[in-house]
């Protein structure tokens, strides 16, 4: 299944168990109120990582895979956008997913809950949101998969601190 598959099928209950780890970015584009598709903010491929933890925090970070040098911004809104990301909370609600948005990329999400439909077949995550741009209703829909484990897995870390006295193993300073 694509995300252009699940984009007009209703959403199938996502157990909140099944959400908590790590996603990456499939495909990310817009369907206009007439049914056109066109690239998302960030380009035809994108990339991103999606995070939900068990207790209830998330994080999201995406980008632009074809980052133009820096230079002067064109004027086109959206058109110089290469990173989106944000973080804070997320809680399931029916059939819906809401991020409450403790830190942004964007000031003006911060504060804010965005609700997104949710879909889960498998390994992949579909999320549709609807935005309004340029006055007309444009529905966001993400395709997200499950990532593998890291292999080998990370070995667990060993905070260490240098003081006055010395290595101090297993503290950690702030």
């Amino acid at each position: 299944m694509t995300g252009a598959d699940t984009a007009s099928r209703p959403a199938t209950p996502v157990p909140v168990g099944r959400l908590a780890g790590v996603w990456h970015l499939v495909s990310y584009f817009d369907l206009d109120d007439e049914g056109r598709r066109s690239p998302g903010p960030l380009g035809a491929a994108p990339t991103g990582v999606l995070v939900y933890t068990a207790d209830g925090h998330m994080s999201v970070s995406m980008m632009r895979t074809d980052r133009r040098p820096a230079g002067p911004p064109s004027g086109v809104p959206g058109r110089d956008e290469t990173f989106m990301g944000y973080a804070g909370s997320w809680r399931l609600v029916g059939d819906e997913i809401r991020h409450t948005v403790l830190v942004s990329a964007h000031p003006h999400l911060v504060g804010t809950e965005l609700v997104r439909e949710a879909a889960l077949e498998g390994d992949l995550l579909v999320l549709h949101g609807t935005s309004l741009i340029s006055g007309r209703a444009q529905r966001r829909v993400l395709t997200w998969r499950r990532a593998a484990p890291p292999h080998p897995p990370a070995p667990p870390v060993r905070a260490t601190t240098t003081g006055a006295t010395g290595t101090s193993e297993g503290s950690r300073s702030t």
